[in-house]
């Protein structure tokens, strides 16, 4: 049917040749010829080549009647290849030619500005362009700022943090609250307080309404005599209320109040609510609160006694002692089967 219509429109173009000039007919018959080439290919639809397309561009560029022996594509998508040849000769041309502006910096000059930063935490832009001018580098001010702000953090500023925690840990605890579902879809609330150092739990209690004098009252438990602790971290919970931080002090302890939305600042709480889930509360429905009790006791004995942590390299926070005998692994259930502890017989 196409050739059908090519040969239609050729022969309506010939009385129209015959008022043409000789060059607009040699250039009218080398355009149909050529789409005649495409069309003769063996595919099941005419496909243009990269020759093709470099035809009809530079057709369009030098001859003006080009759109009336457009046959198989539209002059639309001439002037689309012809936009994309123009992008991509301008492509390569922006790749060839030297780009403007200063060198960049050789690799000595990066690694002496991370150097410098690194060994000199106070020092900016201006300390560190003066250092290299002394030193015979040419380079501007505003290329060792951009350059300050990709120079590797320090991880010796990281250990010196972990070795002030640790050293510290003795003297912070936490304490935050645990919701649980109950068989009756209500809401029980543990509140415990955590000691850094060891992990230990040092008071934890289940309520069904927590109120701030609630609270009060197991702080005092806590920490009945003049304890150690002197820091305690609690997150911004409405149920500690405004009066919290008065208490704290007048138990000897500096209250420590962590930002809005930022559980991570409680870290060590937060851990261990995510352990008791995993371990327990995932796996058992509480049926009241003597039950819950009664659950959670039993974990905390576990957790304290039996459970290694990653925290204290592979330790428990009562300190359990590696077993020097050589008899037989024995395993001993802990909360009712959930978990088991594994020691030697004598």
């Amino acid at each position: 049917m196409f050739a059908h219509v090519l040969l239609a429109s050729t022969l309506v173009g010939f009385l129209i040749r015959c008022f043409r000039s000789r060059q607009d007919l040699l250039l009218e018959n080398l355009a149909l010829r050529q789409q005649l080439t495409v069309f003769n290919r063996k595919h099941p639809k005419p496909r243009f080549a990269l020759f093709d397309k470099l035809f009809w561009t530079c057709a369009r560029r030098l001859w003006s009647q080009w759109k009336q022996s457009l046959i198989i594509v539209t002059p639309e998508t001439v002037v689309r290849w012809h936009r994309d040849g123009f992008r991509l000769y301008w492509k390569l041309i922006s790749k060839v030619r030297n780009r403007d502006g200063r060198r960049p910096i050789t690799k000595e000059v990066r690694e002496l500005i991370f150097r410098m930063v690194a060994e000199n935490p106070t020092w900016g832009a201006p300390r560190i362009h003066g250092e290299l001018l002394m030193l015979g580098f040419d380079v501007s001010e505003r290329t060792i700022s951009r350059w300050m702000k990709r120079a590797p953090r320090d991880p010796e500023s990281t250990k010196r943090w972990l070795a002030f925690l640790q050293n510290h840990r003795e003297v912070i605890a936490a304490m935050d609250f645990l919701t649980v579902p109950t068989i009756s879809f209500g809401v029980l609330y543990c509140f415990f307080v955590i000691a850094h150092d060891r992990r230990h739990i040092l008071h934890f209690n289940i309520t069904e309404h927590p109120t701030s004098l609630w609270i009060v009252q197991q702080l005092r438990e806590a920490f009945p005599f003049e304890s150690s602790t002197k820091f305690l971290i609690f997150d911004r919970d409405a149920k500690f209320g405004l009066q919290m931080p008065t208490i704290m002090r007048s138990l000897g302890i500096s209250p420590v109040q962590t930002s809005f939305e930022s559980p991570w600042q409680n870290g060590v709480a937060e851990r261990w609510v995510g352990n008791c889930r995993q371990d327990l509360l995932d796996h058992v429905i509480a049926l009241n609160e003597r039950h819950l009790k009664r659950l959670l006791s039993e974990y905390v004995c576990y957790y304290q006694e039996d459970r290694t942590h990653l925290g204290l390299r592979k330790e428990t926070p009562n300190s359990r002692i590696r077993s020097l005998a050589s008899g037989r692994v024995i395993s001993q259930e802990r909360l009712g089967g959930l978990h088991h502890r594994y020691n030697r017989a004598a």
